[in-house]
């Protein structure tokens, strides 16, 4: 008699991902805000509209870890990549002056681990509460045969609430107007495809990430992403901020590029901020050429925002109180829509 085939032998363990759900509840509980009207275990998360807006409007954004995942695969170490994937969706979402409101997850695999989806999930957690949103749900995907048992991937999907009236515009923006750069203290989540080809190009991770440095090339490389939306929600709220860019694939030209008009360019001054040192290896190791380097990190910008001058002192001082170094690096003026860096 032929043996029976099961699903588990086809490579699909769903006791494993129920062990999996079992023991991630609690870190998604701890993420709840009172609008969550769902629990884990239905088909779908029920979140209600928070009180005190006039119009609101939703606003939502998704996005991955990109291959940064395989320096986590390198490292063995999974409990902070999760915080990057929220990182790229929330501060996507903030550049709109939305409030992070909940936030679903993605996890494939090629076999679950109920301690590795773990280990990513309370990164998940950690970044959602530095966001102020909900973990709601999400999905674990057992892909077996298109992945390996041990790799993974990552994605999450955001939704925010901002209010209509605040929402930024481009034809907000005006000559003379003053660009604010919020710190980036490394790599965040974006470039790891070259970075990688770079630094893990059968270099030791655990030698200093570059001189005088207290952080293995390894810590250095997995270092969790800066979360924004916090400072940016308090900027929105304070003063008018005409335009916002998240700094992640394409750095300050593409980005800023996306936020102005096309009578306009920006100037930005390379020398008011400090590159992190991890940038310069980097650049030196490739080699990598300047106008390469911009174009795919952000070289310690993270987040930018346009102000009027006579707000620029209290956005630094707002960012500054969230935690972020922030200084006034470029301007608008007149011109056809493109950023231009300049080094003097």
């Amino acid at each position: 008699m032929t043996e029976e085939i099961t699903y588990s032998a086809s490579g699909v363990d769903i006791d494993a991902a129920d062990e999996a759900i079992r023991r991630i509840g609690p870190h998604l509980r701890s993420t709840y805000r009172p609008e969550v009207l769902s629990d884990i275990g239905g088909f779908g998360s029920v979140v209600a509209i928070p009180e005190g807006y006039n119009e609101p409007i939703l606003v939502s954004g998704n996005d991955g870890a990109g291959t940064k995942t395989l320096v986590a695969m390198a490292l063995n170490s999974y409990e902070t990549i999760g915080i990057d994937v929220v990182a790229m969706c929330v501060d996507d979402i903030a550049t709109s002056g939305a409030e992070p409101l909940f936030f679903l997850d993605q996890i494939t695999v090629g076999a679950v681990n109920p301690g590795r989806i773990e280990d990513l999930v309370k990164g998940f957690a950690e970044g959602c509460r530095q966001a102020g949103c909900a973990l709601t749900g999400g999905e674990i995907a057992e892909h077996p045969g298109l992945m390996g048992k041990d790799e993974f991937d990552l994605s999450g999907f955001a939704v925010g609430i901002a209010e209509r009236s605040k929402l930024p515009s481009v034809s907000k923006v005006e000559n003379g107007d003053l660009i604010i750069g919020l710190a980036s203290p490394g790599l965040r989540c974006n470039g790891y495809s070259l970075a990688r080809k770079i630094l893990m190009n059968g270099q030791d991770l655990g030698q200093p990430a570059f001189k005088g440095s207290a952080m293995s090339l390894g810590e250095e490389l997995l270092k969790p992403s800066v979360i924004y939306a916090p400072a940016i929600l308090a900027l929105f709220s304070k003063i008018e901020v005409r335009g916002a860019a998240h700094i992640t694939g394409g750095g300050l030209p593409g980005n800023l590029s996306r936020v102005i008009p096309r009578q306009l360019d920006v100037i930005i001054r390379r020398n008011t901020w400090r590159t992190p040192e991890i940038f310069d290896r980097i650049a030196e190791d490739g080699p990598v050429s300047i106008n390469e380097m911009e174009k795919v990190f952000n070289l310690g910008i993270g987040m930018a925002i346009i102000v009027r001058p006579e707000d620029s002192l209290e956005a630094i001082e707002i960012s500054e109180a969230h935690g972020h170094e922030a200084f006034v690096i470029g301007r608008t003026v007149v011109g056809d829509g493109i950023v231009r860096m300049l080094d003097d």
